[in-house]
């Protein structure tokens, strides 16, 4: 298997305006072009959820199920897991999922029952893995804790946010497949550092030691970045959010056989969660 089908094409972007960075949601006919080339390009895997506008419904339109495993969620809502879940399916246009993941944390905490609906449907053979959308290591330890049977976990990892680390050789001892999000920090890697909104500024001089070190190494931060995810042994999946096919088609081009040995400490780790940067 090839280190490129590592990569998971996220489509929040195909259904919202998404990302610090956005250049705005694409067509249809640009998502076909976008999955036409992931398809190419070797990915396998596609990450969706209800929350995300309209993007399942796009993904049914452009038929993305007949080339493409795929991973939705379950958000917070007043339908029922099994509702929501088949809705899903209708709007896709297909009758499985590979994975589907509860998205949102507090519906747990609310009623850990909730759980057993994700569990009857795997065990009706709608979904092959189930698992969580998380956002703080406490909440794997709440699961871990309470002998939750999940066998698919997304959490959000990158150069600066290693949070999750700790965890992920047990999570592999267990066979959890790992998918991890927030490769580019939802596009903060790419930022002009002279431009960061004044909430950002205290992350500067990390942005800086990115540059210098793929600067030493010859590659872009982009590709530091991407690499850095990929080449990490433990990890499934690396979700990837494109706007168009030239963003995809660098992302292909970024992939490379290239050893990263950084460890960069941020100390304001409040800073490395986007749902703070609202207030910059």
């Amino acid at each position: 298997m090839s280190i490129s089908s590592k990569l998971v094409l996220g489509t929040v972007q195909f259904g919202l305006q998404y990302g610090i960075n956005s250049a705005g949601r694409p067509s249809i006919k640009q998502v076909s072009d976008i999955l036409n080339n992931a398809k190419t390009g070797g990915i396998l895997i596609l990450d969706t959820s209800s929350v995300y506008g309209n993007a399942e419904e796009v993904l049914g339109d452009v038929k993305a199920g007949e080339s493409f495993k795929i991973v939705s969620k379950y958000p917070k809502c007043d339908k029922s897991v099994a509702e929501t879940f088949n809705n899903s399916l209708k709007l896709l246009g297909i009758n499985h999922f590979y994975g589907y993941l509860l998205h949102h944390f507090e519906v747990y905490c609310e009623n850990k029952s909730v759980w057993n609906n994700f569990v009857l449907l795997q065990k009706e053979g709608k979904v092959d893995r189930i698992g969580f959308s998380l956002y703080e290591p406490w909440e794997l330890d709440l699961i871990l804790n309470d002998s939750i049977p999940f066998s698919l976990i997304q959490v959000p990892y990158n150069i600066f946010d290693r949070q999750f680390e700790p965890y992920f050789k047990q999570l592999k001892e267990m066979d959890v497949e790992i998918h991890v999000r927030s490769t580019f920090l939802q596009g903060l890697f790419f930022k002009d550092r002279e431009t960061l909104p004044e909430r950002l500024q205290p992350l500067k001089k990390y942005l800086v030691q990115l540059d210098e070190y793929a600067a030493s190494k010859g590659i872009s931060v982009g590709d530091l970045a991407l690499n850095y995810n990929l080449h990490n042994p433990y990890i499934d999946g690396v979700l990837i959010g494109v706007d168009n096919k030239e963003q995809l088609l660098q992302n292909f081009a970024s992939v490379k056989d290239v050893e990263i040995n950084l460890d960069i400490k941020v100390e304001n780790t409040e800073l490395l969660k986007p749902i703070n940067w609202k207030y910059s």
